[in-house]
Formats: structure tokens, sequence, C-alpha cells
């Protein structure tokens, strides 16, 4: 079972926790243990790539093409 798209954060952390605690607890069948690895890159991934787009909004890095052409725009306007 892998990680959607359309899952959130909070989801795919919760996925995480649980392979983690089945994984440590040792009672997880070996043939059960490569699954929940994929599973559990699936969830990672979704984690890190929802971080990674929060850290570009905070570090202004989000929308910055967006300010550029506002600003040329501005500059048009004002030059006779």
């Amino acid at each position: 079972m892998g990680v959607s798209a359309s899952a959130s954060y909070r989801d795919a952390y919760a996925r995480l926790s649980r392979i983690a605690a089945e994984l440590e607890s040792g009672e997880a069948d070996l043939d059960r243990v490569l699954p929940l690895l994929e599973e559990a890159r699936a969830a990672y991934a979704e984690c890190r790539s929802r971080i990674e787009a929060v850290r570009a909004v905070l570090s202004g890095e989000w929308g910055q093409g967006e300010e550029e052409e506002v600003e040329d725009t501005e500059d048009e306007g004002t030059a006779f």
C-alpha cells in the first residue's frame, strides 16, 4: 500500500510512525519487511516534499517569478 499524492503530511507521518513501531517491535514477519520498507520510503518522500515546499515558501522562493513580473510591469507603466 503506497502513499497517494493526495495524502496529507499528517497521514504520511502517521504511516511512518506505525511502520517504525512495527519494525522496532520485532513482530514484523520477514516476508512483510520489504513491503513495509517500500511503504515507508513512499511516505518519507511525501513528507519530505511537503516540508521542502513549506521551506521554499518561508525562505521567499515561492512566487519569486510572479514578483519579478509585477515589477517589470510597473516599470513599463512609468517609463514615458
